[in-house]
């Protein structure tokens, strides 16, 4: 089946940016508090190059849809995290 609403190409951006987050938490010494706006700004820019190289079944027909899904979808790997530690108590 086709994937109509692009799941694939957002869940890979969702992921490169929670490693992002991730690297970004073990290199820098800054406060945590900014690891969302990192997240974010890689998310906008994946979805600008998913969108230049045509991404397969990528859910956006312009950029600036583009850099609205993938800030949305960088910060959901925020938002995974956050599930991640509350679920471990």
């Amino acid at each position: 089946m086709t994937d109509i609403l692009g799941i694939a190409s957002v869940a890979a951006i969702t992921v490169i940016c929670y490693l992002v987050g991730m690297l970004w938490k073990t290199v820098n010494k800054l406060d945590d508090k900014f690891i969302p706006v990192v997240v974010g700004i890689t998310g906008g820019i994946l979805g600008v190059v998913a969108k230049h190289i045509n991404m397969p079944d990528f859910p956006a027909v312009d950029y600036i849809t583009a850099v609205a899904v993938g800030i949305v979808s960088g910060l959901a790997a925020t938002g995974i995290n956050q599930i991640g530690k509350q679920l471990k108590g």
